[in-house]
C-alpha cells in the first residue's frame, strides 16, 4: 500500500474547486470576447476582467494546495488542463478576430494538446506534474495574451501590438522548448515504469 500523501487528500477541496471554477469561466470569457467583435467596448473589458480573474485563480489554487497540503492527482491533471482551455480559447479568439497570426495559435495548440494527450498515455506509469519551465511558459503566454486582449491601441498606437508580439514570440520559443522537455520526461517515466 502506498504512503503517498496525494492519495490521502480528498479530491473535493478548495484548491480543486478553484480549478473547476477556472474551467467554467472559459465559456464566459469566449462569450464576452465574441460579443465585443473587435470593437474594444464594454464586452472587451469584461473579457479582459474574466481572463484576469481566471488567471488569478490559477495562482491562488496552487498557493492554497501547497500551503494546506491539498495537492491531489486530480489537481495535477485538471490544473494544466484548465490553463490550456483558457489559453487556447484566448488564442483562437484572437486569431478569429484577426489580431493574432493563426500559425502562432496552431503551433501553441498542437504543443499543448500533444503534451496533454501524452500525459494521459503515460499516466499508468506516473503523473507528470507541471515543470518550472512549463510554469514559466504559462506565465509568459498569459502576459502576451493579456497585452493582446487589452484595448490599448487608442493610447499606445502600434506600440501596443509590438509589445504583445515580442511577448508572444518569447512565449512561442518557451512553448516549443518545454514541449521537447516534456517528451523526454515522458520517455524516462515510461521506461522507469516498464522496469518497475
Amino acid at each position: 500500500m502506498s504512503n503517498s500523501p496525494t492519495e490521502r487528500v480528498p479530491t473535493l477541496n478548495i484548491a480543486n474547486a478553484l480549478t473547476v471554477a477556472r474551467i467554467l469561466m472559459v465559456p464566459l470569457f469566449i462569450w464576452f470576447l465574441a460579443s465585443d467583435d473587435g470593437r474594444d467596448g464594454l464586452f472587451r473589458w469584461l473579457a479582459v476582467a474574466t481572463f484576469a480573474v481566471a488567471i488569478y485563480t490559477d495562482k491562488l489554487d496552487g498557493d492554497i494546495a501547497r500551503s494546506r497540503g491539498l495537492i491531489t492527482d486530480f489537481g495535477k491533471i485538471a490544473d494544466p488542463i484548465a490553463d490550456k482551455l483558457l489559453i487556447g480559447s484566448a488564442l483562437v479568439m484572437l486569431s478569429l478576430l484577426g489580431e493574432l497570426w493563426w500559425w502562432v495559435t496552431i503551433v501553441i495548440l498542437v504543443r499543448e494538446l500533444g503534451i496533454t494527450l501524452m500525459r494521459f498515455v503515460v499516466i499508468r506509469y506516473g503523473v507528470m506534474a507541471a515543470s518550472r519551465g512549463g510554469k514559466l511558459k504559462t506565465v509568459v503566454q498569459t502576459f502576451a495574451i493579456f497585452v493582446f486582449l487589452l484595448p490599448l491601441t487608442a493610447w499606445l498606437g502600434a506600440w501596443a501590438w509590438w509589445i504583445g508580439a515580442v511577448l508572444m514570440a518569447a512565449a512561442l520559443v518557451i512553448t516549443v522548448v518545454t514541449g521537447v522537455d516534456y517528451v523526454l520526461q515522458a520517455v524516462k517515466l515510461r521506461r522507469a515504469g516498464k522496469r518497475a
